[in-house]
């Protein structure tokens, strides 16, 4: 197993995310702050940070999922996207091991789904850190 990506302090931001939402529209702000709060209940051990311009939601310094807004919809991302199971093809991206869900206003999701991989990103940072 390749090393975690671990957020060093240094790279912290010095931002939280209600100031940051407030930048954002209404439609978007809305958006952001549900699914972020719904990452943060997965457990007691998370912590959010700032990180690149966006909330991060960690376990220690190591992150798995994350909140960015951009001008027409916000980014429900995963760390480690590529190991999740997504049997409903809710993620996007082509990167190493990154993905992330597009989130609309104007479309709806199947949340259930959301929720599954947020809960799946969870334990799976969790795993990956007791194998560390």
């Amino acid at each position: 197993m390749e090393p975690l990506f671990k957020i060093a302090s240094k790279d912290i931001q010095t931002m939280d995310l209600e100031p940051w939402l407030e930048q954002k529209s209404d439609e978007l702000r809305s958006i952001a702050y549900k699914w972020f709060t719904t990452i943060m209940k997965c457990g007691t051990d998370i912590q959010e940070v700032f990180h690149d311009g966006c909330s991060v939601a960690c376990i220690g310094n190591a992150p798995f999922a994350y909140v960015n807004a951009f001008k027409k919809h916000v980014n429900l991302g995963f760390f480690y996207g590529t190991d999740l199971p997504d049997e409903m093809g809710l993620l996007e991206g082509s990167g190493k091991r990154m993905r992330h869900v597009k989130l609309r206003p104007e479309e709806t999701i199947d949340e259930r789904a959301l929720i599954q991989l947020i809960h799946f990103a969870y334990q799976d940072l969790k795993d990956k850190l007791l194998v560390e």
